[in-house]
């Protein structure tokens, strides 16, 4: 099994994965909105000392690239891109709805984040995993009639809704996707920022 690190800051939730062989240390945070780039660096450090892991020994580190909280997208990243370029390892990026995607079973069935403001950010996955419905920003609404399973981190208030646990989602997401680790890691942005629509 990959030695790794995998960071996941692109919600209110602060999940740090630290694994080494077959010793896998979660530190999970239930409620970082707006303080990730204060508890990030300690959570981090915490876990790779209770994995007895250096950055040197990873073979790769991983950041959930989005879509969700732009600051928190951005802090994740650039601390995986740091770990990286100090240990000369390749990244991996997770998108957030592949990070649901790779903890459900059904066949067909999308995946939903909370944008705020009523909107959510949505996927649709068919038989197999793959994408039948791009990411989208769409509203309540849409999101009500799709008529699939729903999967996401928050509580939502849809039928046919399923929460997943946040923390224990990056296990299974890093893994499968192990393979897929480059040299490049970057964010997935399904619309614009507040402040970029505020300069319209």
């Amino acid at each position: 099994m990959s030695n790794f690190l995998a960071i996941d800051t692109s919600s209110r939730y602060l999940t740090v994965l630290a694994v080494k062989g077959e010793k896998k240390v979660l530190k999970y945070l239930n409620d970082c909105a707006m303080k990730h780039s204060v508890r990030l660096m300690g959570v981090i450090d915490g876990a790779l000392k209770e994995a007895a892991l250096t950055p040197a020994e990873c073979d790769f580190f991983a950041a959930v690239t989005g879509p969700g909280s732009f600051t928190g997208i951005r802090i994740g990243i650039s601390a995986a891109k740091g770990f990286a370029a100090g240990a000369d390892k390749p990244l991996l990026a997770i998108t957030s709805f592949d990070l649901l995607a790779y903890n459900v079973t059904d066949e067909n069935f999308y995946t939903v984040i909370d944008a705020a403001h009523g909107h959510y950010y949505a996927c649709g996955y068919g038989r197999g995993g793959e994408v039948v419905f791009p990411p989208a920003y769409v509203s309540a609404e849409e999101v009500a009639s799709f008529g699939k399973p729903l999967y996401g981190f928050e509580e939502l208030p849809f039928e046919n809704y399923t929460r997943l646990d946040a923390g224990s989602c990056l296990f299974a997401a890093a893994t499968e996707n192990a393979h897929k680790a480059s040299d490049t890691l970057g964010a997935l942005y399904v619309r614009k920022s507040q402040a970029e629509e505020g300069r319209r």
